[in-house]
């Protein structure tokens, strides 16, 4: 039996990407410990999985809300600015606690999500063996290949490439107080300069929530790069009783399309937006579950339920809900696109910020959904995107092969193979995943 530490970003989405891999493993006898600020304590739901709290001292118990407010709401270029210093702050606390800690907790391997820095860097400066996760879109570089947060689609030309080129720069230059401070915690543990994220990854394995076709076309992953599909695909059983489930959905109809909006966990308080959503569907005769993430409160809840046959809750079972979905309206989050893709239910993204430009992008590079702006989007041009959701089914047949690889990508437990191989704890996981 193994110890894993896991070192992710404070953040519900993450957490819990991380919880359903946490879990396959313990399942194999392992132990597995999120490591991080105080109140990332209550993203950890299963008694099975540790939590050790670091950083009380600049990071302490009650200091996450207003950080994460900051996040879904950055508001102008300083607000967004605040948000870096925030990650690059978060990123400086773990590479200060995490050696001891871990030492403390006697942590053999370190599972590290690819957008916190600092899980790489610790592992490689104490000398222990790491993997690295891709919960979004892989922040893995290569020429012509656009950063997960920019909005625009990939194109084998010259002047694509300089676009590429142009608008990665600028996102170093915005980025540079984090790249600060993944420069300075490479110093402190002795390592070779680097400052960015896609510098912090494994050499051992690197695990990928996306599948290929999915993606832009990719020419330089290393080999150690595994697509494993979503991590919750099979893996997520419903809380709900079937009578539950079908209490909480419209009645079926042979006439009328059924449409699931959610904007994820972080990004959710946008009841101007859902409104407009609402309004969309009603033009469509569309029945409509929205999925709030306690995104909104009640007398809010209370004025989208009054427009058109709009259902409210703050969480339903999503892979279950899009099993019955015609079509799914979303930020682009990677989690939900993926389990779109999967039940195979057209997209219609809006992406407001983080990677879901770069997802959005990737959802109408394969056909597989159209996107609108977030805020710029009318009511018509929702519900003139939406109908052609409904009506073409080209969306659906594109989304088949996608669906495929996700089915046989073999999600959590096939990550967990790739992890105890690479780190020689099983000899059948290596076998296995040899021949992926």
């Amino acid at each position: 039996m193994a110890h894993f530490a896991v070192v992710a970003p404070a953040l519900y989405s993450h957490f819990n990407t991380l919880t359903v891999l946490a879990r396959e493993l313990v399942v194999r006898g392992h132990r597995v410990t999120f490591v991080h600020r105080p109140d990332a304590a209550a993203y950890v739901k299963d008694e099975r999985i540790g939590f050790h709290a670091v950083g009380l001292d600049t990071h302490p118990a009650g200091s996450l809300p207003a950080m994460l407010a900051r996040v879904a709401n950055p508001g102008s270029p300083l607000g967004l600015r605040r948000v870096i210093l925030d990650m690059a702050a978060s990123t400086t606390m773990l590479c200060r606690e995490l050696p001891a800690a871990l030492r403390r907790l006697q942590v053999d391997f370190i599972v590290a999500d690819q957008m916190e820095a600092a899980g790489g860097l610790v592992a490689e400066g104490i000398g222990m063996p790491f993997v690295s996760v891709a919960c979004a879109l892989p922040v893995n570089r290569e020429p012509g290949i656009p950063l997960p947060v920019m909005p625009f689609m990939y194109e084998d030309s010259e002047r694509a490439f300089k676009m590429v080129e142009g608008s990665t720069m600028v996102y170093d230059w915005m980025m540079r107080p984090h790249e600060r401070a993944i420069s300075a915690a490479a110093q402190q543990l002795g390592l070779r300069p680097r400052a960015k994220l896609h510098e912090c990854l494994s050499p051992l394995a690197q695990v990928g929530q996306i599948v290929p076709g999915f993606d832009f076309p990719r020419r330089a992953l290393p080999p150690h790069f595994h697509h494993v599909g979503p991590l919750h695909s099979g893996a997520a059983v419903s809380a709900q009783s079937p009578a539950e489930l079908a209490a909480m959905l419209p009645p079926a109809s042979s006439t009328r399309p059924f449409v699931y909006a959610s904007l994820g966990t972080l990004v959710s308080q946008r009841f101007g937006l859902f409104k407009r959503i609402a309004h969309a569907c009603a033009r469509q005769d569309a029945q409509l579950l929205v999925a709030h993430c306690g995104g909104l409160d009640d007398s809010q809840v209370r004025a989208l339920e009054r427009i058109g046959d709009t259902r409210v809750h703050a969480f339903v079972p999503q892979l279950a809900v899009l099993a019955r979905a015609d079509a799914v309206i979303s930020h682009a989050g990677a989690n939900t696109v993926m389990e779109a893709i999967a039940t195979r239910t057209p997209i219609l993204a809006l992406p407001i910020a983080f990677d879901h430009p770069g997802a959005a992008a990737r959802v109408e590079y394969a056909g597989v959904g159209l996107r609108a702006s977030p805020r710029l989007a009318t009511v018509a041009d929702l519900a003139r995107k939406l109908r052609r959701l409904l009506d073409e089914p080209g969306f659906r047949q594109r989304m088949e092969p996608l669906a495929e690889q996700i089915r046989q990508a073999g999600g959590a437990p096939r990550a967990a193979d790739v992890i105890e191989a690479a780190l020689g704890l099983a000899p059948e996981s290596r076998r296995l995943a040899s021949h992926g």
